[in-house]
């Protein structure tokens, strides 16, 4: 996983309720290969991937910052969720944010999966959320 990137974390918000993120000191490009490689290490693949900044030049002809949604799946733990609720697939998959500030340095942006997923009132989920909770935490905690 090593590839030699060098990151400064300038400021984490633990603030939000339904995510949580970090501004490091990296450019965008690097930003986005350390959050793809700490998902990957966690058992974490990106299934979906948008580009908010070429889909607004397509769309509307708008030239805006790069920002990206990575949508993030564990396959094994997304089984264990459609077993328990069939319809879960629509808060799937956790999506994960990477935004550049302009500035040199990128935001990083992780779900917190058990309170996005406290509206399914189902036990099971919140027991499953709180393992993803983990993985994910370990993922954004590796990013440094």
């Amino acid at each position: 996983m090593e590839r030699g990137y060098k990151v400064t974390i300038i400021f984490v918000d633990y603030g939000m309720r339904y995510a949580y993120s970090k501004d490091i000191k990296s450019n965008f490009q690097a930003a986005e290969a350390m959050v793809r490689d700490a998902l990957m290490a966690v058992g974490f693949g990106v299934l979906t991937e948008i580009s908010i900044k070429d889909s607004f030049k397509q769309k509307l002809d708008i030239d805006y910052k790069s920002y990206k949604i990575l949508g993030a799946c564990n396959p094994g733990l997304a089984h264990e969720a459609l077993g328990s609720e069939s319809l879960i697939g629509i808060l799937m998959p956790c999506n994960v944010l990477v935004i550049d500030n302009e500035d040199g340095s990128t935001k990083v942006v992780f779900p917190n999966a058990k309170s996005l997923l406290e509206v399914t009132d189902n036990d099971e989920i919140l027991e499953l959320s709180s393992r993803v909770d983990s993985l994910l935490r370990s993922a954004f905690d590796s990013i440094s």
